[in-house]
């Protein structure tokens, strides 16, 4: 049986960066959801598919083809046969992600993949719904989260770096709107499971959220 640990949480809690962390430290694999629904995304925006349209969006979905891989020891995301790990971080590609992962086809498809690689793998999942809906029997579960501040904070920091002009104002905005959607949303809305240990990165540097997971899965 394989062992698996499910991470969910906010927008900007830093789940993905942590999540990989943890998973070389455990040497289990990663599997970040969170770039699986942004291929989606990319996918819907480049065939410019209607967001109002929801029959569209899920019979569109059907010519997705999204899968993992490792390039150079690097976890890589592919649409169509396509790295397009690189396209993944955009505000309007994250956005329109939160949109469309509201389609019960779009989520059922990702799911389907999500289990199956669960199923045949010890891994490390991190999403929105991973232990209450997609991995509700795995070993460990956490709601990792931080306030909306602390997470607009590290976006506005995060895209500077990349030499990107943003508004800080616009992205706690931007993420408090996700958030909301997320927590209201009618399929597998974003929830703390109850078994889930909550974990508050706000004061956290990465390796101490690493050491909390990693002593929670210790004891577990």
């Amino acid at each position: 049986m394989s062992y698996n640990i499910a991470i969910d949480g906010p927008a900007g809690a830093g789940k993905s960066t942590i999540a990989r962390a943890v998973a070389r430290k455990m040497n289990m694999i990663c599997v970040d959801t969170g770039a699986m629904y942004r291929a989606m995304a990319l996918f819907m925006l480049r065939e410019k598919v209607d967001l109002s349209d929801g029959d569209a969006i899920g019979k569109k979905c059907a010519d997705a083809d999204i899968s993992l891989g490792f390039e150079g020891g690097v976890q890589a995301v592919y649409l169509n046969g396509e790295n397009v790990s690189a396209c993944l971080r955009t505000e309007e590609v994250g956005n329109m992600a939160s949109v469309i992962s509201l389609q019960p086809a779009v989520r059922k498809k990702i799911v389907e993949l999500q289990r199956a690689i669960a199923a045949r793998s010890d891994c490390i999942m991190d999403g929105r719904d991973i232990g209450t809906c997609v991995l509700p029997d795995a070993q460990v579960k956490i709601y990792l989260t931080a306030s909306s501040e602390v997470r607009a904070k590290r976006r506005f920091e995060e895209l500077a770096a990349k030499g990107e002009t943003c508004d800080p104002a616009k992205i706690k905005a931007d993420i408090e709107e996700r958030d909301y959607r997320d927590m209201h949303r009618e399929h597998s809305p974003l929830r703390q499971a109850a078994d889930a240990v909550m974990v508050d990165t706000s004061d956290m540097t990465i390796e101490e959220a690493v050491e909390r997971i990693s002593d929670i899965c210790k004891i577990n």
